[in-house]
Order: structure tokens, then sequence, then C-alpha cells
């Protein structure tokens, strides 16, 4: 295992997600450490370089959209809300998977500022996450104008063999390639482990030939450890806007562990103690559980950008709503989740009709 004595800022932020995956697994004596500590330097490409948030208005509308449909890999996505500023402070990771938390093992977005949505079943995420990129399409179609661009985001996915293994995640796979859906870019954590073993044993296919066939841009990145690898795929993702983006990244699922990295042993069950303390050595983590350093909070800190981020496209929607009041408003009140209608104005039945049919008529 290579050392990391003298990391880059890159690398010790990288180190200190796995750290606080494997201390609150064990803590809990509960969890998946293995997918965290593999996908970690993949996520925080997409957090440190490309997402659009706030932290302090997780709803805020034109914000990019992430998504763990690996939902098992929770402490991943906690630690990142956690580091990045969001309202999970570091009692919540203590108290992972336990009752009453804000940390469950499956994020819940119903309970967890920044989650978008719960996921855990297979499958879900991923298509779900197409969507939500489907709904930015249509509004930025309704809405958007020559001059005037309030709709326009991203949606990031980070998803796992278990997921491309779905019937529901490949239909909808084959509706994102049709509607050309160029801002959902998955990043697919190729680790080549479930938690039953070695993914040959049931999943053999090609995935990026049947994505390419499904309509994709796809792209492999051998050294998917690598945060300037993974970055440099995803700014080439973002270039291609008329296609869907699948990026296929080599990683080790429970990278740092001496005996348990590149195995099952570390997809769904803690290291054990003493295995945790031999994986902080061979990262060049202190011993420490849930050690933060200032340098890596200070450059996680997303706040400040945030909301320089979400005061621009403010600025943006008072121009628009200025200029196209009417619209604004019809948007405005939609975002409000105002669904309200004259009831007057919908169309009366008087003869047995297919509920498809009245459906299309309202």
């Amino acid at each position: 295992m290579p050392s990391t004595s003298h990391p880059t800022l890159d690398e010790l932020c990288v180190n200190v997600i796995r750290g606080l995956a494997m201390d609150a697994v064990q803590k809990a004596n509960s969890g998946h450490p293995g997918m965290p500590m593999g996908a970690a330097p993949m996520a925080y490409a997409v957090w440190s370089r490309h997402l659009r948030h706030n932290p302090a208005n997780p709803s805020w509308f034109d914000r990019d959209r992430f998504i763990l449909s690996a939902g098992h890999g929770s402490m991943l996505l906690y630690a990142l809300l956690h580091l990045t500023g969001y309202d999970l402070p570091m009692q919540e990771l203590l108290d992972f998977r336990q009752w009453g938390s804000r940390t469950p093992g499956h994020p819940e977005n119903h309970l967890t500022p920044g989650v978008e949505m719960a996921t855990g079943p297979l499958g879900q995420g991923i298509s779900t996450a197409v969507g939500m990129a489907l709904a930015e399409r249509f509004l930025a179609a309704k809405f958007n104008t020559p001059t005037h661009t309030v709709v326009d985001h991203f949606t990031y996915v980070l998803a796992s063999d278990g997921d491309l293994m779905e019937g529901v995640a490949n239909e909808a796979a084959s509706l994102a390639g049709h509607q050309g859906l160029g801002k959902l870019i998955v990043l697919y954590d190729d680790n080549q482990i479930t938690i039953d073993g070695a993914t040959d044993l049931a999943f053999t296919e090609d995935v990026l030939a049947k994505f390419q066939a499904l309509g994709w841009h796809t792209e492999r990145v051998e050294q998917g450890m690598d945060v300037n690898a993974v970055d440099a795929a995803i700014v080439r993702a973002k270039r291609d806007t008329e296609r869907p983006s699948l990026i296929a990244c080599r990683t080790v699922i429970g990278y740092g562990s001496p005996a348990k990295a590149g195995s099952a042993k570390s997809h769904g069950s803690p290291l054990g103690p003493d295995e945790v303390l031999r994986a902080k050595e061979a990262l060049g983590l202190p011993p420490e559980a849930f050690w933060v350093p200032e340098d890596a909070r200070t450059a996680m800190d997303a706040r400040t950008k945030g909301a320089e981020l979400e005061g621009a496209w403010q600025a943006k929607w008072q121009a628009y709503a200025k200029e196209h009041p009417a619209e604004a408003a019809i948007l405005d009140k939609a975002l409000r989740g105002d669904w309200s209608v004259d009831a007057e104005a919908l169309p009366r039945f008087e003869k047995p009709i297919a509920t498809r049919a009245a459906r299309g008529d309202v």
C-alpha cells in the first residue's frame, strides 16, 4: 500500500473521508466501509471541482443534483455533507445508523439536509436521476429564453455494479439515451466486487458497449482512484451536450486496508478495530477516531462559494421575473408545490371514459 505521509491537500481530503467512513461504521458495528474507501476520490472530484450547490440552502432550485445510487455506501455522502458545511454536525456521524439520528444506514431525503432522494434499493437512484435530468431539460425548454437562463444544472450519479444489473436501470438508461440528456453524468464505481464475491459470479456483460448502444457517451478511467483523472473525464463528459455520460472508474473497494482491500470482506461489515488502525497507518492518518484536520475542513467548506453561486442565480432570476412576470409566476408556484387549479376549468365527463383518455383531457 503506497504511503501518503506527505500527501497533497486533495489526498488529505480524500483520506479524511475514508477515515470518517471507517470510524463511523466501526463505531456502529454495522455498515459498508469498503465502497466509501474506494469511491472517495471520484466523489471528491465531483464535490470539490464540479458540483454547484449551497450548503446553507439545500433546496436552492438551480443547484446541481448528486445522487448516491449506491446507497449502502451512505457514509461517503454523510462525510461529504459534513465536510462541505451542511447542517450535519460531527455528532450525527458519531451516531451513524443509530435510532433518531439523521445518518441512517441508507440516505433519506426527508431526514438529512443535502440528500436528494432516498436510495438503497439497487437501480432506484440512477433511474430517478434520469427523471431529474429529464425535468431539468423540460423546464429549461419551457422557461429559458435567448437572454435569460434560469434552469441550467447537472445531475451527477454515483452508481454501483448492483445498480447497473437492475432491469429498471436499463430501462431508464434507454430513455436517457433516447432523449439525449447531456446534463446527466453517471460515475460507475467499477470495483469488480459484490457482497458475495467477484462480480464475474453473475455480471460479465460489456457495460460500456451496452450504454454506447443506448446512445450514451462512455469512457473508462483505469486510474479511478486518481482525482485528476476522474476530474478530466467529467470535463469531457460535460462537453458532450447531446448525450448522457457513463464514466466507468476502476476502483479498489476497501482501499487502504492491508488485509481487506479488493475483497468482499470490506463490503458489508466493519473492518474491525485492529484493521482500522492498520488502514489508517497505510493511508497516513493518525489513529484518532473521527479525525478532521483544519486544512481539510477549510479546503472542503463550500458555504462561501455556494452563497456566491446562489446569489448570482438569484440576480438572474430577478432579471427574468422582471422581464417575464407571467412565466416566473408559473415556475415559482410550481417550485412552492402549489398545484391548485380552478376546478371550474376542469373537463366534465358525462359518460364512462378510459382513465388514460380522461387524464389526457385534464
